[in-house]
């Protein structure tokens, strides 16, 4: 359904870094592709299992700011790789939210593991495994 994703940062050496461990965990290797955009302003892309995780400046020129309301969610493969990316993120500068990661009763939508976690940029995450 999604091609990519893209998100503001007001720093985008930091995000680098907290992206480059996190992103980790789900698999990504390599570099992410950095890219200069016409109006000068930087992005980074990470293209990873048929999809892109996007990071720029904003060409706005005001500062990015975290959507309210707004969640990301990465799928994980196992309940494990969701306390990975959670403690990944923690140790790289992101913040730990609701509650720790483990097993949730979604009720109609099933069992699942979820973590949350705030980005440095403020962007809520959340790395989720759904049990079949």
């Amino acid at each position: 359904m999604f091609n990519h994703i893209m998100i503001g940062s007001n720093d985008l050496d930091r995000s680098k870094s907290f992206y480059d461990k996190v992103l980790a965990t789900l698999g990504f290797k390599g570099e992410a592709l950095k890219n200069d955009a016409a109006t000068g302003h930087s992005r980074l892309f990470y293209r990873h299992a048929g999809g892109t995780f996007c990071i720029s400046q904003p060409i706005n020129d005001e500062p990015a700011t975290a959507a309210n309301g707004a969640t990301i969610g990465f799928k994980c493969d196992s309940p494990e790789q969701v306390k990975a990316f959670h403690d990944a993120a923690v140790a790289a500068g992101g913040t730990s939210i609701e509650d720790p990661p483990g097993p949730r009763d979604a009720g109609q939508l099933g069992q699942m593991h979820l973590s949350y976690v705030r980005d440095p940029d403020g962007h809520k995450l959340c790395a989720i495994h759904r049990s079949a």
